[in-house]
């Protein structure tokens, strides 16, 4: 008879723990650090009666030495927390990060060997009084190296600031890095079996998420048998493992999926059928394959939504600028196929460029999405004074090319003209999201760098497609008016688009930025005009100021830019913008939204930004309209409402989670069912009929 050593390994941690106390103490005589010393940080030392506050166990294991998860698999014992609460605080569930197997002898543990954060939510009651409120918890958890375990205990404790509501909040931005650790949450049920021995579980897991040696931790002891090994098969659209059973007493099972290296999913599974279909998980050769067809599906939506972007009011004043470079050059058939080519040259360049950047971030950890330079206040500035100076150029304030500024690469004629009319459009165009573009971007995520470049250069061919298509066939050609005296008002009138962007732009200023900084900032600006119209007045006189002048613009941008206010106060201006709507809404965070769908209650989640039109175009005529807010109050549901005006990197994280790289994002998680993702278009129907229960499935997408 062989002897089971995980057996022993059992007995001999129970002996530990029996032990602790005397080791702890030894270990706090002796001055001893500990083995996996805890830190209890908070991601607000700030919060506000009946908010949540998200707490973390900071564990950093000594080399050689691990954690364990809240299962431990074989051998191990779990962490726990013995919380002392100030009256009606409550401390939620512990979330862990996706943990690691540790196979030894046979004996399988479910560990974390490095850095790793228990995160855990502490809510306070509505009637918590402004002032100091102290935390404090002992927790014991387990230390073990290959060798040998050490039983080690703690009492943290942490005093925070109850503050009144509207009160200043900065977070800890450790704790992003402590949540991207976490596993999502899957939202679909899976489903398991046993017999024979084997436990089999099919998990719904679309087909072109990539998976890296998965494995499946089980959170229920007595069901599956640590130490076998774990088999996986494609069966479209599911994932099914089979695996060595210990039993068959459970019902409903939770646990965690791992794709990759501290990525997974949760999930919950019930007892049913589970057929081992499918074939083996992808090779390479056919994730190739995969990603071929989608890189192809993800061209097709690029070009047809940035074709579509022409339509969108934040592209109109930039092409307002190619209209007049191809109403002075009338029939010319070699000046407007020259123009076309390097106008698409600039708009390809500069979407390719961003899109380089964007993955370049993303690359390095940042959590950045599509139009992710719109968040900063001192571009939208930069942008801002181009944008002015551009329209009193039609106005005919001042004459180019002989001011050194933006505008004047946008002005001259002939091919560099066309080429920076061209970049500036796609630089402008990036707040729109018209249809098509969302699953094109999205797809961005997935896809090799090389392939996503592909994408976000097909996006700009496709905004440059309706020039091509008039440069190269004559018969749109043939209908271009000649050049004549009715020009000169042609061009004045494009300069009312030109403000009307501006003052678009302004308005998005004053949003992230407040009335007072923005007041400052105008200043800056009229300095801008001022100088414009000083140099067009030397014109008429026939003076030449070209150099003077640029070197004073320069200094009023810079100086506008420097006058903007530093990230607390834009912090507290994104909270004072948080205002009374016909649909009253909270924060969204996935810790509020998992909370809200474990109570039952139906939520619509959506994502927004200042600068997105499409977003503000929704909310206009769909989401804050009486009628939706009446349909949502009758039917309890719940509003969550994520601001993306400024980087917010738990945002993105979640926008890139359901395939989006970025704005806008609605999402409807009805009671016990899969989340839907709702048109990027919105109607007062779409709404109102979908809490009604009668939208019709063909309208939404439940690839999550």
């Amino acid at each position: 008879m062989t002897f089971d050593f995980r057996i022993l390994a059992i007995m001999l941690a129970f002996v530990a723990l029996a032990v602790a106390p005397a080791a702890d103490a030894q270990n706090r005589l002796g001055n001893t650090e500990l083995n996996v010393p805890a830190t209890l940080l908070a991601e607000s030392q700030t919060v506000e009666a009946g908010q949540s506050v998200t707490l973390a166990f900071h564990m950093q294991p000594k080399p050689t030495w691990h954690g364990y998860w809240e299962n431990p698999g074989d051998a191990g014992i779990g962490m726990s927390f013995d919380w002392k609460l100030p009256t009606g605080v409550t401390a939620g569930k512990p979330q862990f990060p996706v943990p690691d197997t540790l196979l030894i002898s046979g004996i399988m543990n479910y560990v974390y060997k490095g850095d790793y954060a228990v995160l855990v939510n502490l809510t306070l009651p509505k009637d918590a009084r402004p002032g100091p409120l102290p935390i404090s918890v002992k927790s014991e958890w387990l230390s073990c190296t290959d060798e040998i375990c050490v039983p080690e205990q703690d009492e943290l404790s942490i005093t925070l600031q109850v503050v009144a509501k509207g009160g200043a909040n900065r977070l800890d931005e450790r704790f992003d890095g402590f949540r991207a650790a976490l596993p999502r949450p899957l939202g679909s049920e899976a489903r398991f079996a046993v017999s024979d021995g084997l436990f089999r579980l099919s998990v719904p897991l679309p087909a072109n998420v990539d998976i890296d040696k998965p494995y499946f931790f089980i959170k229920e002891d007595g069901l599956v048998d640590y130490g076998a090994p774990q088999t996986f098969n494609r069966d479209g659209d599911r994932l099914i493992l089979e695996t060595g059973a210990r039993g068959d007493e459970l019902d409903t099972i939770t646990g965690v999926l791992k794709i990759a290296d501290h990525t997974g999913f949760s999930f919950s599974a019930t007892k049913g059928e589970v057929a081992m279909t499918g074939l083996p998980l992808a090779s390479d050769g056919a994730k190739s394959e995969g990603n071929a067809t989608l890189l192809f599906l993800a061209l097709g939506g690029a070009l047809l939504g940035g074709l579509l972007l022409n339509l969108m009011p934040c592209v109109f004043p930039i092409l307002s600028l190619k209209a007049i470079s191809l109403a002075k050059a009338g029939g010319n058939e070699a000046e407007v196929r020259r123009d076309a080519l390097a106008y698409t040259a600039g708009v390809v360049l500069v979407a390719t460029a961003l899109g380089a950047i964007l993955l370049g971030l993303r690359a390095s950890g940042a959590a950045v999405g599509w139009a992710f330079q719109l968040q900063d206040p001192r571009i939208i500035f930069v942008l801002l004074a181009l944008v002015t100076a551009i329209g009193l150029n039609l106005a005919g304030l001042f004459e180019l090319p002989n001011v050194n500024f933006g505008n004047k690469l946008t002005q001259r004629d002939g091919a560099a003209g066309s080429f920076w009319t061209g970049a500036l459009a796609a630089f402008v165009a990036t707040p729109c999201t018209g249809p098509f573009m969302a699953a094109a971007l999205g797809a961005t995520i997935v896809l090799p760098p090389i392939a996503a470049l592909v994408i976000f250069a097909g996006l700009g061919v496709g905004l440059a497609l309706p020039f091509l298509l008039l440069a190269f066939v004559p018969a749109i050609r043939s209908r271009l008016p000649k050049p004549g005296p009715w020009l000169d008002g042609f061009r004045k009138a494009m300069a009312i688009p030109m403000f009307l962007t501006s003052i678009g732009l302004i308005w998005l200023l004053g949003r992230q930025i407040g009335t007072d900084a923005l007041g400052l900032s105008l200043v800056f600006l009229l300095t801008v005009a001022l100088i414009l119209w000083w140099f067009g007045g030397g014109q008429m006189k026939g003076l030449s100021r070209g150099a003077l002048t640029s070197a004073a613009m320069v200094a009023a941008v810079i100086g506008g830019i420097f006058a903007l206010p530093g990230e607390d106060a834009m912090n507290s201006q994104k909270l004072a913008n948080t205002s009374a709507a016909t649909l009253p809404s909270e924060p969204f965070s996935e810790t509020r939204l998992s909370e809200l769908r474990a109570s039952g209650q139906p939520v619509f989640a959506y994502f927004t930004a200042d600068w997105c039109i499409t977003c503000k175009a929704n909310e206009a005529a769909a989401i804050q309209r009486s009628e939706t807010a009446e349909a949502f109050e009758a039917a309890d549901v719940a509003v969550l409402m994520g601001d993306w005006t400024r980087p917010d990197p738990a945002i993105s994280r979640f926008l890139e989670k359901h395939g989006r790289a970025g704005v806008p994002l609605y999402i409807y998680y009805g009671p016990g069912k899969e989340p839907m993702i709702l048109p990027q278009i919105l109607t007062v129907a779409t709404l109102t009929e979908l809490v009604n229960g009668s939208l019709q499935s063909a309208m939404v997408d439940q690839s999550l």
